[in-house]
């Protein structure tokens, strides 16, 4: 059986997330837009400096500084080769932070698909209802579907 285009997208952005380099959160994303991977991201240090698996933790009231998160390297990367984001949709192995969705939202992403409830931040769905993005959950066991996350109106 052909794999739905959303377990398709997570599977890519769990590879992905395989290139971290900081050991407290393997984070990937993928950003698309009409079935087409725009960027990809991973938790990892700035590139050429020191990584987290291999000289510690920067740590910063338990959070690591050392590391950019998986949403913002997409974000990175597109903007160093001049792909325009705007109106595409991001998966992404992980609910995003308060931080990641700012520029997520900043970015025109309009549409966040996730897998893992991790830390699921209600200021963010808040926010998120407000502005018009949508969450939605990515769930194998719903095969070719995904569903809605938090109340829109």
């Amino acid at each position: 059986m052909r794999e739905s285009i959303h377990l398709y997208f997570m599977s890519i952005a769990e590879a992905v997330a395989t290139r971290a380099t900081c050991d407290r959160a393997h984070v990937g994303v993928l950003i698309v837009r009409d079935k087409n991977i725009l960027a990809t991201g991973f938790n990892g240090s700035i590139s050429g400096d020191d990584h987290c698996d291999k000289v510690g933790h920067m740590m910063v009231d338990n959070h690591c500084v050392r590391t950019i998160h998986a949403e913002i390297n997409a974000v990175l990367q597109a903007a160093k080769n001049g792909t325009a984001i705007k109106g595409a949709d991001i998966y992404v192995t992980t609910f995003p932070c308060w931080e990641c969705f700012k520029v997520l939202a900043n970015a025109g992403i309009k549409n966040i698909y996730f897998k893992d409830e991790y830390r699921v931040n209600m200021t963010v769905l808040d926010v998120a209802r407000k502005l018009g993005v949508k969450f939605y959950k990515v769930d194998e066991s719903l095969h070719d579907k995904v569903i809605s996350f938090g109340v829109f109106k």
